[in-house]
C-alpha cells in the first residue's frame, strides 16, 4: 500500500510481534499482539493501519483505510493552499505605451497586489529606445505613485541589460513583517 511514495502498512503487511493499539474512537487500548489486533480490526469490518511505524512498539489504529487516505489528501491540499501566498507575477511595459494601456496594466497590477502577490514591473527597451531610459523611469515612477495605496516598492529600480524593473510588495504583507508599534503609555486620570 503506497501513498505519495510513503509506505503505509495495513493488515497483514504489518510484520511486528506487538503493536500499541488505538480504537476507532481514538481511545488507547494498549499493547496487543499483532494477531489479536488484526482479529479485532477484522471483526469490526475495518483495517488495522500503522500510523507511527518508528515508535516502539509501532502505533496502529483500527480504521477505514480509504478514509485515512482521503484525510491525508485533504490535509495536503489544505497545506498547499496555505503555501500559495506570495506568488511572483510580472508585468512588462514598452516605453512607448499608450496612456489607456498603461492604466489597464496598472489595474492588473493592483488586483495582483490585492491577492497578496508580489509584482515585478519591467520596462523593456528595444533598439534606439535604450537611449531614452528616462521614459522608462517615468513609467515606473507613475506606477509606483499610482499604486502607493496597495503596494510598496521593494528596493530600488534595477537595470539588467535592456530591462528596467522594480518589485512591488503588497502593503498587508509588509505590515505583517514589520514589528508592531509600541503603544503609548496610558495617561493617569
Amino acid at each position: 500500500m503506497y501513498h505519495d511514495n510513503k509506505r503505509v502498512r495495513i493488515n497483514r503487511f504489518i510484520n511486528v510481534a506487538q503493536v500499541r493499539l488505538i480504537a476507532t474512537d481514538g481511545t488507547m487500548i494498549g499493547v496487543k499482539p499483532i494477531l489479536e489486533a488484526q482479529n479485532m480490526a477484522r471483526s469490526a469490518g475495518l483495517d488495522l493501519v500503522e500510523i507511527a511505524p518508528m515508535a516502539n512498539p509501532p502505533v496502529c489504529k483500527i480504521m477505514d483505510f480509504s478514509k485515512y487516505l482521503y484525510e491525508l489528501d485533504k490535509q495536503e491540499r489544505e497545506n498547499r493552499k496555505k503555501q500559495k501566498a506570495g506568488v511572483l507575477k510580472e508585468i512588462r511595459f514598452n516605453p512607448r505605451i499608450a496612456k489607456h494601456d498603461l492604466e489597464t496594466k496598472i489595474k492588473h497590477i493592483e488586483t495582483f497586489l490585492k491577492e497578496q502577490n508580489k509584482v515585478r514591473v519591467t520596462v523593456v527597451f528595444h533598439g534606439r529606445e535604450n537611449q531614452h531610459r528616462n521614459l522608462g523611469e517615468e513609467i515606473l515612477m507613475n506606477v509606483k505613485n499610482t499604486l502607493a495605496a496597495v503596494g510598496v516598492v521593494e528596493g530600488r529600480s534595477q537595470m539588467m541589460g535592456n530591462r528596467m524593473s522594480i518589485m512591488l510588495t503588497p502593503i498587508a504583507a509588509v505590515s505583517v513583517k514589520a514589528p508592531a508599534a509600541a503603544k503609548p503609555p496610558a495617561s493617569p486620570k
